[in-house]
Parts: structure tokens; C-alpha cells; sequence
């Protein structure tokens, strides 16, 4: 399913919530595919931190609806290099390594991928974190 019409769990305050990347596939082998939103606060100014959320439409829903919350604006990642693909969600998140860390700077670097397992979404990382 596409975005328009969700309503993402996501406090924009008097701002919009803006779709910057989607991707498509088949997440969970139910033969339908997901659609896999990155989706942040329209900011005038600065990188606001990006969400991932899962969306899907079950047969006889009017629009699709979030079903998995994959990345939280709360962790202050920016998302980038993002893709389904055979089945997974890859990025790659550029974060920060203390609240002290401005905003406009992440310093960590992590390649992220997210597979269906046991009835929900788990994380896997590379080897670990690295410094921008």
C-alpha cells in the first residue's frame, strides 16, 4: 500500500509529517507486500530525526495502517542508503554518541537490517557502530 491517508504516531506539533522515502516488498511471506515509510517532522530549518515505520493493508481495510515502529524519531537518526530487499529492511542510521552531540553533526554510523522473525521485526547490526 502506498502512504496517503496514514496516520503516523508521530508529534509534529504545528507542522506536517513528511514521507522521504518508501520501499516496497513482501516482509513477512503472506504473498502482500508492505510498504516501508522513513518519515520526519517538516522542519524549516535543520535535520529533524527520521522514523521507520511498517505499514500494511489487510484485505477489506479502506487504508493501510502502521504496524511495526522500526526506527523512533526519539533515537535522533537520520536515515540513509534505504531498501527492501529479498525480504529484509537494510539502512543505514547516522546518530549521535551523546546528547551533547549537536544535531546538525551525527557522529556514529551504523548499517542496519530488519527480517520478520517469530512474528515481529528484529534488528540486526554490523559488527558495530563507527565514527563518522
Amino acid at each position: 500500500p502506498g502512504t496517503a491517508g496514514v496516520t503516523f504516531p508521530l508529534d509534529c506539533g504545528p507542522v506536517k509529517a513528511v514521507v522521504a522515502k518508501q520501499a516496497f516488498g513482501d516482509l513477512d511471506g503472506d504473498g502482500r507486500p508492505e510498504t516501508v515509510a522513513v518519515v520526519h517532522c517538516d522542519a524549516s530549518m535543520g535535520t529533524p530525526p527520521d522514523a521507520v515505520y511498517v505499514l500494511t493493508r489487510a484485505a477489506g481495510d479502506t487504508a493501510p495502517r502502521v504496524v511495526a515502529t522500526l526506527v523512533d524519531t526519539k533515537d535522533r537518526y537520520t536515515v540513509t542508503d534505504f531498501a527492501v530487499r529479498e525480504g529484509a529492511v537494510t539502512a543505514t542510521l547516522l546518530g549521535y554518541s551523546s546528547p551533547d552531540v549537536p544535531n546538525c553533526c551525527p557522529d556514529l554510523k551504523d548499517s542496519v537490517k530488519w527480517q520478520w522473525r517469530n512474528g515481529a521485526f528484529a534488528r540486526s547490526t554490523s559488527a558495530g557502530a563507527r565514527s563518522v
